[in-house]
């Protein structure tokens, strides 16, 4: 459960088979009779029919049937109708009503933005303007959780392979860590043009290291070369030869992923890790 603050209201949303679903309890929870609000909302035959559409649009299992005898009855005196009993009688899913520490009346949000704009059109627009905010920082955050596993991907069997048939037996675990650094900087070298330790020198004022600065292209293109480098040593391949073939290789993908608009799409709007 996520929490947006719209105008001084905290609201609730979570996520359902790929949907998003806002707390129309919450966005009324400050009002005075806030809660009667959504009976109200219910009974007026514009959300009937609103509702209806969605539902039909989206719903493949919605009573179709029993919505028409709902909707004909909206708007007299005597109709009444509940959250529960419009999921119980048409099988709706676009509200629901959730019982627990974060209950209350949910809707998907197509349906919610609807409720925002009958309580209020300035509230509907920042409700609008707060949930995209939301939105646009988890795609920022699942874009650097790309990054990091990208970064990880093909790590294991690089460095098995760098294991296997680079270290020799009975070295020290700090001379085990220089091979491991060594072969690290190979691909530094043939992706970026200097080490980490060239990186370092030229940047003392910045954190991190020089993979912390890659963009998406830079670490689909190291994990790749991970891969291919522990192939060339399994073959025994000398370190200055594997070097060119990896430069090489760089140099052709990087001109491919950098033209590439789905990876561009993940590459987050700054570049430091946090």
């Amino acid at each position: 459960m996520t929490k947006i603050s719209v105008l001084g209201a905290e609201i609730s949303y979570f996520q359902q088979d790929e949907s998003d679903y806002i707390s129309l309890t919450d966005m009324v929870r400050t009002l005075e009779n806030g809660l009667s609000l959504i009976e109200k909302w219910l009974r007026n035959k514009n959300t009937i029919e609103f509702l209806g559409i969605w539902e039909e649009m989206y719903n493949p299992r919605f009573n179709s049937p029993e919505f028409e005898g709902i909707k004909n009855q909206a708007g007299l005196n005597r109709f009444i109708l509940s959250v529960k009993q419009w999921v119980q009688k048409t099988n709706a899913k676009g509200i629901m009503a959730k019982a627990g520490k974060y209950g209350g009346t949910y809707a998907h949000k197509d349906i919610a933005f609807e409720f925002a704009s009958w309580i209020s059109p300035q509230f509907k627009l920042y409700l609008i303007k707060e949930f995209q905010r939301l939105k646009d920082e988890e795609k920022k955050q699942l874009g650097w959780d790309i990054k990091r596993n990208l970064a990880k991907i093909n790590y294991r069997i690089h460095t098995e392979a760098i294991k296997e048939h680079l270290v020799p037996p009975e070295l020290t675990k700090e001379q085990i860590s220089l091979v491991y650094a060594l072969e690290a900087d190979v691909l530094n070298m043939a992706l970026f043009g200097m080490t980490a330790k060239d990186w370092r020198d030229k940047n003392r004022d910045k954190k991190g290291n020089i993979r912390d600065e890659a963009n998406i292209a830079q670490l689909i293109c190291l994990s790749n070369l991970e891969n291919i480098n522990a192939l060339y040593i399994g073959e025994s391949m000398p370190q200055s030869q594997r070097l060119i073939r990896l430069n090489h290789v760089a140099i052709n993908q990087m001109k491919l992923l950098s033209e590439d608009k789905a990876v561009s799409t993940l590459e987050p709007q700054h570049k430091a890790l946090p």
